[in-house]
């Protein structure tokens, strides 16, 4: 018998936990990134984040009553194994436990996140991950908690959007740990992220369960027909699309040739090998699509970004195109063929500026719409045949957004930051009653 589709919602440990310095949790990279001036907008703090270190119960609710049959949530590496290496910390380790157990009493399946841009500071000062010693780490991580949870969580995720990781947290120095390296050195860290995840994998599977990675995807468009559109496109395809898919399931990088790289620096002998197949599925977060121009002057990467035409957009400002959804789908489809594992939709969603009426309630249409729009793009998808497995919409509550700081807000409970009251918006209700027209709860 096959297994029911996954319907739920995301979130990740350091955009919701709190409790920062609680219970042996060390620092990560992303707590000293925060106190750095101008860091995050308007100097938000996210010590508090969602409190649900303290309201985990409040929020476990909050899922039962949505009616999700799935939760993926990210477990922080700081909280469990404070230095990255070395000594366990078995209160962390058994907050989770708890909220496994809280999960699976609810008819809930947890689906964890092993690495969700918390790297342990004590690590990053060793080097980060332009050590090669970071993914040994990684995966001595990953053992600690499948020996913990394992018996009871069957599908892990090793990273989450390691290309958003690997640029914003490494080239642009807009996201934690805040460097601006140069190319290199930035395939460097790709390398070590992409090693890590086969460790992790190699220990997952040794001990019966799954491996998936979860890539952001984008379909980029030229701008113009222009052969030198063309070749930007290209360039930002193989970078943004490929540079965490290709090697897990072709054995090889894309063409990095556009950033003046001949090849990844790092890899050894039997890497590639060890990282060929390591999937038992792919996360697929998808926001929206890319249109992509040649350089302008001064550019400094081959390629600029242009406007999505007539699409609207979100608090974000990004555009709202529910068929580029579909369209990600089908690429992968049609790029990897039989070597591609089963789909999940490991996050999609919007931020939209909703407020608490007069009256309580909060009503988020634009939202809807746009999950609305999101969903039947995936349902399209299975029609096709495509082998898309799950749907997880981002978030249950709004959160701490990284550098944004609490100004956007995705999700389908309104958080008061200052008191921490829930308050579900009127999405919260919509997908409730989805997921019981498609379940038939």
């Amino acid at each position: 018998m096959s297994s029911p589709f996954l319907w739920g919602v995301a979130s990740s440990a350091f955009q919701i936990e709190g409790a920062l310095a609680e219970d042996g949790r060390a620092a990560s990279v992303w707590d000293t990134f925060a106190q750095r001036p101008g860091a995050i907008r308007d100097g938000h703090s996210p010590a508090a984040a969602c409190d649900h270190y303290r309201r985990w119960e409040e929020d476990v609710d909050l899922l039962d009553r949505l009616g999700v049959n799935a939760y993926r949530f990210s477990i922080a590496w700081p909280r469990v194994v404070p230095r990255g290496r070395g000594a366990v910390n078995r209160a962390g380790l058994d907050f989770y436990d708890r909220l496994v157990d809280a999960l699976l009493a609810r008819g809930i399946t947890p689906v964890p996140t092993l690495f969700h841009w918390d790297l342990p500071q004590a690590l990053e000062d060793g080097g980060g991950w332009r050590s090669r010693d970071t993914a040994y780490a990684f995966a001595e991580y990953a053992a600690v908690a499948a020996d913990r949870l394992g018996d009871r969580v069957g599908r892990w995720i090793t990273l989450n959007e390691p290309v958003v990781h690997m640029a914003y947290g490494h080239a642009f120095g807009v996201h934690a740990p805040g460097l601006t390296l140069d190319v290199p050195d930035v395939l460097g860290v790709a390398h070590h992220l992409l090693l890590a995840h086969g460790l992790a994998a190699r220990e997952l599977r040794s001990r019966g369960l799954e491996a998936l990675l979860t890539n952001n995807y984008s379909p980029v468009a030229p701008a113009t027909g222009s052969a030198a559109d063309a070749d930007a496109a290209g360039a930002y395809d193989a970078l943004h699309n490929r540079l965490f898919t290709d090697p897990v399931l072709t054995g090889a990088h894309p063409d990095l040739s556009a950033f003046g790289a001949k090849e990844v620096p790092g890899v050894r002998d039997g890497d590639m090998e060890l990282v060929l197949g390591s999937v038992d599925g792919i996360g697929v977060n998808y926001y929206n699509p890319s249109v992509v121009a040649a350089p302008g002057p001064g550019s400094g990467l081959p390629f600029d970004f242009g406007e999505v035409p007539g699409a609207p957009t979100t608090a974000f400002g990004w555009p709202v195109v529910p068929e580029g959804l579909g369209r990600t789908l089908d690429l992968l489809v049609e790029r990897y063929g039989d070597a591609l594992p089963p789909l999940y939709v490991t996050e999609n969603g919007a931020s939209y500026a909703d407020a608490v009426a007069p009256d309580g309630r909060v009503a988020d249409p634009e939202r809807i719409a746009y999950l609305e729009g999101h969903v039947g793009a995936v349902e399209a998808a299975r029609g096709r045949g495509v082998d898309v497995r799950g749907y997880f919409a981002w978030t249950l509550t709004d959160n701490f957004e990284w550098a944004e700081g609490y100004h956007q807000r995705f999700g389908l409970v309104r958080v008061d930051h200052a008191t921490q009251v829930r308050t579900p918006k009127d999405s919260f209700a919509w997908y409730r009653d989805l997921i019981a027209s498609r379940t038939g709860a």
